[in-house]
């Protein structure tokens, strides 16, 4: 009896976590949380034949980590793909104009880093793309072309408004989610980065956390193990057009 009451209960689970049409790419280590949308719609890694990979870093801009970040890719000849949050956007316009001018690319992360939820319309999400769009145009005339959703979360609907958006719902491979924002240790973080690293692959990360960041530390020895493997570090659009180029 107790057996048929846990399968029971993991049934009811799995039907109620189903029902809501809705992913956290956080929890897709979970068979219980295995839906996703096709690669066409949204880009968890990209299968390219060269050494290239994508180093991401959401939540920010800020005037510590950022720009240690943006130092340590510059000394190591790499590109990255900053995930901006808008609001953060306009207090630190000349950070965001610095990932730009050197060649780093910029996404939408959402003005307020907002959550998609249940209780979030389609009219809050489509207001929080545009004015981070804005934000980011108004400093240099650039316009995202990728988006990435708060904490992964995201669904059929989310996705279709970012389409209408003329945005790319861009995640991370999965086995590349270091948590630095949790501070889990700087070897944990490089461990998660270098281990089973293959083509294509996006790694994710922080410039922004709550606390001290563990990012910074990892990065001096991510960024030379890295080059050292023969990875380049480009930005995402880079490994798009990788792609598209022998396709």
């Amino acid at each position: 009896m107790r057996r048929i009451a846990l399968l029971v209960g993991v049934f009811l689970f799995t039907f109620f976590i189903m029902s809501e049409k809705k992913v956290n790419a956080y929890l897709l280590m979970s068979p219980l949380f295995s839906v996703s949308l096709s690669q066409e719609h949204v880009i968890h890694s990209i299968p390219i034949q060269k050494k290239k990979i994508a180093l991401t870093f959401d939540d920010g801009p800020t005037s510590d980590e950022t720009v240690q970040i943006l130092d340590l890719l510059k000394e190591y000849d790499a590109k990255a793909t900053f995930f901006v949050v808008g609001s953060r956007v306009e207090r630190y316009a000349s950070i965001v104009e610095r990932e730009i001018r050197e060649g780093h690319e910029v996404g939408n992360h959402t003005f307020h880093h907002l959550i998609w939820t249940r209780n979030v319309s389609e009219k809050q999400l489509i207001k929080e793309i545009e004015l981070t769009q804005e934000a980011i145009s108004n400093i240099s005339g650039y316009q995202p072309s990728l988006f990435r959703p708060v904490q992964g979360f995201y669904s059929q609907k989310l996705v279709d408004v970012v389409e209408h958006s003329n945005l790319q719902v861009v995640l991370w491979s999965q086995k590349h989610d270091t948590r630095d924002w949790d501070r889990p240790g700087v070897k944990y973080i490089v461990q998660n980065v270098l281990n089973d690293i293959e083509n294509g692959d996006i790694i994710l990360l922080h410039d922004h956390v709550n606390g001290k960041s563990q990012t910074i530390l990892a990065l001096k020895r991510i960024l030379p193990a890295l080059k050292e493997k023969g990875y380049e570090c480009v930005t995402i659009s880079e490994l798009l057009k990788t792609y598209e180029s022998t396709h």
